[in-house]
């Protein structure tokens, strides 16, 4: 059992330093677009912050969402975050299974690179909607009587440029449209979906249905069956056309969509071997 133990522990040393020397150098030549990446986090929890100075509370906005889910309140707020917490944490680290796992398909660098763009161009988005459509915020603490729902003028930049953290993360107002949080629930549950080996079931079913239905035909080709009813000059149009490839000897079975061409006065299908045949004038 020892030895078994030690085997197995030399070979996951091994592997992981074979991943990390994989990593750092992909780390050098793609640090720039993480490093840009970072720095667009910061950008958007500034913005998300300066958007709380403009917050002015008001009456909670009618909702069909608020009207049939009981709201969590000051007392179980704690369950979202941790929700929240637990969805990051658990794709942060499946980020780094490469490093023990032999069974992998991506790289952590890589995949990180990927996932900050992403959420990049989403919370920049993100920022132009709450600029310019500011609404009351519903939580507790944004709501009038409540001394985090407005901010006081800012006494330095340094008290705007340092954002509170984490308190002023935790505790925004006026930033509603749309959901940081969900964009990056969405942003990690789409690249799992991509690149993982196992599959949530969240709002993949799409993804698993839409493999198992046949593709929509298509209308720009123009020869598809009718499927809405027609007048009758379109019958007319459509029987004249008919009598016309009778003429030149094609079917007018809607179902026989094969291209044919005509040598020696044989029909021939597909450009298959019969033309040969009909060269040779068989």
């Amino acid at each position: 059992m020892t030895l078994y133990i030690g085997r197995e522990a030399s070979k996951l040393w091994k592997r992981i330093c074979a991943e990390t020397t994989t990593e750092i150098n992909l780390l050098v030549d793609n640090w720039k677009y993480l490093l840009a990446g970072l720095v667009c986090q910061y950008i958007h929890g500034l913005a998300a912050r300066g958007v709380h100075y403009l917050h002015r509370p008001g009456p909670t906005l009618q909702d069909l969402g608020f009207m049939l889910l009981p709201e969590l309140g000051q007392d179980k707020a704690y369950m979202s975050e941790t929700l929240f917490t637990f969805i990051f944490l658990s794709f942060f680290l499946w980020t780094f299974h490469p490093f023990i796992l032999k069974s992998k398909k991506i790289y952590t660098v890589l995949v990180w690179c990927r996932v900050l763009s992403f959420l990049v161009f989403s919370q920049m988005l993100r920022i132009l909607t709450f600029y310019s459509t500011q609404l009351p915020g519903p939580n507790y603490h944004c709501r009038e009587g409540s001394k985090l729902a407005t901010l006081p003028r800012p006494h330095s930049a340094v008290e705007v440029l340092f954002i509170n953290f984490p308190r002023g993360v935790l505790y925004g107002c006026g930033d509603l449209i749309f959901s940081s949080h969900m964009i990056f629930t969405l942003v990690f549950v789409r690249t799992y979906q991509k690149y993982g080996t196992r599959r949530y079931t969240v709002n993949l079913v799409v993804f698993f249905i839409d493999k198992k239905l046949p593709e929509l035909p298509d209308r720009t080709s123009g020869n598809l069956p009718l499927l809405l009813p027609v007048s009758s000059k379109d019958k007319e149009a459509r029987t004249k056309e008919e009598n016309h490839k009778l003429l030149n000897g094609n079917s007018v079975d809607p179902a026989d969509w094969r291209q044919r061409t005509q040598v020696n006065g044989k029909v021939l299908e597909d450009g298959n071997v019969h033309a040969d045949n009909a060269m040779n004038g068989a």
